[in-house]
């Protein structure tokens, strides 16, 4: 909804700074760009190396469960015999062990985003490249992605933030 809104606004700026005559001259353009991305050759690369390096992370996780579920058995099969001090012990030891999963859980997960980031951004940017030079070559003013809803490309705007800034008194 925010970027319909967005949109909406969007277009309505570029309508009232646009004069008369340069709005029959402004060509807007779109583009899908998950459908773009999905048409790279390279795409496939990125995906098997993401998938490997998810598994790799997987299995680290799964280790790190397994050392868990071992010292609880443990923990619980021997209880009964075990002096306070090392039940306490465990104890720590266990909710340490837990505590390293999560926080290991929580670092892969921003990990993997990043490899992400780092795999994916050299097709975007060659996207984007050749997103310009379609626009610069064909005349588009605007060229929007509807994949997200959002500009992608424009040629000789203005920015308006100084003035929405001024009117709100920022």
């Amino acid at each position: 909804m925010r970027k319909l809104i967005g949109i909406v606004i969007l277009f309505a700026s570029m309508a009232l700074a646009m004069p008369g005559q340069a709005q029959s001259n402004a060509k807007f353009g779109y583009v899908d760009s998950n459908e773009l991305l999905a048409l790279m050759p390279e795409k496939d690369s990125v995906e098997v190396r993401l998938r490997e390096y998810q598994a790799y992370l997987e299995e680290q996780i799964q280790e790190m469960f397994n050392e868990y579920e071992s010292k609880v058995n443990a923990y619980r099969a021997n209880q009964s015999t075990m002096s306070n001090i090392i039940k306490q012990t465990r104890e720590r030891e266990i909710a340490d062990l837990e505590e390293r999963i999560t926080q290991f859980q929580q670092t892969a997960e921003a990990d993997f985003q990043n490899k992400q980031a780092e795999l994916y951004n050299p097709l975007i940017e060659k996207a984007r490249r050749a997103i310009k030079e379609v626009a610069e070559e064909h005349g588009y003013t605007y060229i929007f992605d509807v994949s997200v809803g959002s500009l992608l490309y424009w040629e000789k705007g203005e920015n308006v933030l100084p003035l929405v800034k001024k009117e709100m008194g920022l």
